[in-house]
């Protein structure tokens, strides 16, 4: 997979403003960021990269280079990816790790290109509601699900079955060799909403961002029946409001909110 690193001068900008520029870059496409005393490096699939997009959000002030054709995510979790306990109650690591601490759930992830080792706060916040709420018996979706951690904790919690759908190949891949790994027992399909049509579930999870959210949000309604329980994650406290809006709309009520780091989980169960 083809990555494009683009590199902004922010010697001069304040740091409120470089946060809000990283989030104005996740919302076009760019998928992790490195910042220093004066650089912002911020990283994109070449086939999601829009030149039109980033000029009209920073005019011409920086600098894109190719990146070789390498496994970035891959060589990132390798290094840096530590074994991580969410509640006290699910380890999460490698196959790697020698040294990994003991919980009442335990979850091993290989994460190629896929997004999901519960690192970051949006998977945290699903994990956290996973293991807060009931999974026994459920029909449980997980939408844009990356690795298939969270689809693997619900099973773990004892969900009837779990399908997990992400658009993307690699997760498509990852999500499978995923189960295999915890001998799980889950469906695995390559796709988009498209494939929920005239499906049922009485749990989904959906850690992907605000626009897809609010695209998709109807499709994931329809396949809720009275009672059942949209979790959402991947945006920011302040896209709460017309997250919200939209799922009022569409006969959705709020029930609670996790926040980390000004990442938040939403949970909404339908009326």
């Amino acid at each position: 997979m083809q990555y494009l690193k683009l590199t902004i001068d922010t010697t001069n900008m304040p740091e409120y403003q470089v946060d809000v520029l990283v989030y104005e870059l996740g919302e076009i496409g760019f998928e992790s960021f490195e910042t220093s005393q004066d650089t912002l490096n911020a990283y994109v699939q070449q086939t999601v990269f829009n030149p039109e997009s980033l000029n009209e959000l920073v005019g011409n002030g920086y600098k894109i280079e190719e990146m070789p054709d390498k496994n970035w995510n891959e060589e990132w979790e390798k290094h840096f990816f530590q074994p991580i306990v969410i509640g006290n109650q699910c380890v999460i690591h490698s196959t790697f790790h020698t040294e990994v601490p003991q919980a009442q759930y335990d979850i091993v992830i290989d994460p190629k290109m896929s997004f999901g080792t519960g690192h970051h706060a949006t998977t945290s916040n699903m994990l956290s509601w996973i293991l807060d709420d009931d999974m026994q018996g459920k029909c449980v979706l997980d939408m844009g699900c990356g690795t298939g951690v969270l689809g693997i904790l619900a099973k773990k919690k004892g969900a009837q079955s779990v399908l997990c759908i992400d658009i993307d190949q690699w997760c498509f891949e990852n999500a499978q060799e995923s189960a295999q790994l915890n001998q799980t027992d889950i469906t695995v399909m390559l796709g988009d909403a498209s494939l929920l049509a005239g499906k049922t579930f009485d749990i989904i999870l959906a850690n992907i961002n605000r626009n897809i959210l609010l695209n998709d949000m109807a499709s994931y309604v329809q396949c809720l029946p009275q009672g059942g329980v949209l979790y959402m994650s991947g945006f920011y406290t302040q896209d709460i409001p017309v997250i919200e809006a939209c799922a009022n709309n569409l006969g959705l009520t709020k029930v609670g909110v996790k926040e980390q780091n000004n990442w938040v989980a939403v949970k909404f169960t339908k009326q």
